[in-house]
């Protein structure tokens, strides 16, 4: 699994599409998973976008950083070049997929 920021999403989909069929379609068929967070991961991101204030981190990348953590995934697809400085517990970074 690939974790996807919401950047190539917006990028891949029709911005002229006000209900944006397309990511609706990608999330019907299975190739897009919604995940629903838990305490955990939520409280995770609290310490995240307070470690990298300075870069900042916002809540969708502190979402995914405690996502791959928790989850152990360690790929992101993204186009936010922040992926690089951010790190995973284990002080090791994520694959970033472009």
């Amino acid at each position: 699994m690939i974790l996807t920021d919401t950047g190539p999403l917006v990028a891949l989909l029709d911005a002229d599409d006000p209900y944006q069929a397309a990511l609706w379609n990608l999330r019907t068929t299975g190739r897009l998973i919604l995940l629903d967070l838990t305490h955990e991961e939520v409280d995770r991101m609290a310490a995240l976008m307070e470690k990298y204030k300075d870069t900042p981190m916002d809540l969708a990348d502190a979402s995914l950083v405690a996502v791959a953590e928790s989850r152990s995934l360690r790929r992101v697809f993204t186009v936010d070049n922040d992926f690089y400085v951010y790190r995973l517990s284990d002080g090791s970074a994520l694959e970033v997929v472009r």
